[in-house]
Formats: structure tokens, C-alpha cells, sequence
């Protein structure tokens, strides 16, 4: 069957402009993206600990759904004026891809929500990430959810681990067991449901 596609979204609207982009969000972008044939979820978040402030997480059934019909209808240059009117004004980080561990798992809810991204990786150090993150996060205390996902951009790869958490806690990380993925380390943000 193969993995679950992604999209994750980090956007920082201006601070006069935040009400407007969470209505947006709220009333019409998130709607109008879970009704997308082949979307499974769609869940925002809001920054706690880093930057930018908010996330919002699409889980697929494969990553092919970005080019499907049904996307394009309500993407890029057939977006609504309200779309292109909010994301003209915010600044965005936009990644896409395969969920690469497990691969078959959609969003849990989770109290947290801890991001790491890896920038800019050669493609081939993916298993090293998938490593560092089971070291890190699978089977321990507060743990509820583990994922690793990877975007292709440039002429590298960007992985994302994804960590859903069952409490606010500090997390001690160690990026010395992501091996020769650690220097490609470039975000940890830890964020609560919107």
C-alpha cells in the first residue's frame, strides 16, 4: 500500500494580522483541505517553545494526493482570494512528502508536540534520523506518538520528527545518536493544540 504523505505548514503571521489569519484558518483553510479526497486529518498547533508560531499537520493517504484534481482545485493559482490574500501577508515554511517511520500512521492527539527538523540532509542519511529519533523517543515515559517524515528539497533531504507527548515536560536531547544527520540539525519547537 505505501506510506502515509504529509503536508506540515509553519507560519508566522504579522501580529496585526494574527486574528485574521486564524479565522481564515479555522473557517475556511482547514475545512477546505480535509474535504480534499485522500486527506485523513488536519490539525493546528501553536508554538510554546521556538518558532514560528503555529504549525498545522495534514496527514494523506499518499503523497500523490498533492497532485490529484481534487488538491488543485483549491491550490496555488485557483486558490480563494482569501488564501492568496493571508498567505501573501505570512511568512511560510511549507514541506511535503512521505512519512518514512512508521509510514502508516495518521495523528494522535497528544497534550505536546515536539518538531525536530533536519535541514538539507544528503538522502541517504534518512535510517541514521529514524535511529536518533527510536533512541530518543520510541518506548519511553510520555511518549505517545513517533514519526519521521521526509521532504525533498533542493538537492538534499529535510527530515521532520514529529513526537507526540502526554504532558508538558522538558525533553533532554542528545542529537549526538542522529550519527551524521546532527550537524543537519536546525529546529526543536514544542507546541500545544490550537
Amino acid at each position: 500500500m505505501g506510506n502515509k504523505g504529509f503536508l506540515l505548514v509553519l507560519m508566522q503571521p504579522p501580529p496585526a494580522f494574527e486574528d485574521e489569519f486564524n479565522a481564515w484558518y479555522d473557517t475556511e483553510h482547514v475545512p477546505e483541505r480535509v474535504a480534499v479526497e485522500g486527506f485523513e486529518s488536519g490539525r493546528r498547533y501553536v508554538c510554546i517553545d521556538g518558532h514560528p508560531k503555529y504549525l498545522a499537520m495534514y496527514d494523506m493517504v499518499n503523497e500523490a494526493v498533492l497532485e490529484t484534481e481534487s488538491y488543485l482545485r483549491v491550490s496555488a493559482d485557483r486558490a480563494s482570494p482569501w488564501t492568496r490574500r493571508v498567505t501573501s501577508r505570512v511568512k511560510v515554511y511549507r514541506s511535503a512528502g512521505e512519512q518514512i517511520f512508521p509510514g502508516d500512521e495518521v495523528t494522535v492527539p497528544s497534550v505536546r508536540t515536539l518538531l525536530l527538523r533536519f535541514s538539507g540532509v544528503p538522502a541517504g542519511l534518512g535510517e541514521a534520523v529514524i535511529a536518533g529519533a527510536k533512541a530518543s523517543f520510541a518506548g519511553k515515559p510520555g511518549t505517545v506518538q513517533l514519526r519521521v517524515f521526509a521532504y525533498p528539497r533542493g538537492g538534499g533531504v529535510d527530515f521532520l520528527v514529529m513526537v507526540g507527548l502526554d504532558a508538558p515536560r522538558q525533553v533532554a536531547l542528545d542529537v549526538s545518536v542522529f550519527g551524521e544527520a546532527a550537524p543537519y540539525f536546525d529546529m526543536a519547537n514544542s507546541y500545544a493544540p490550537y
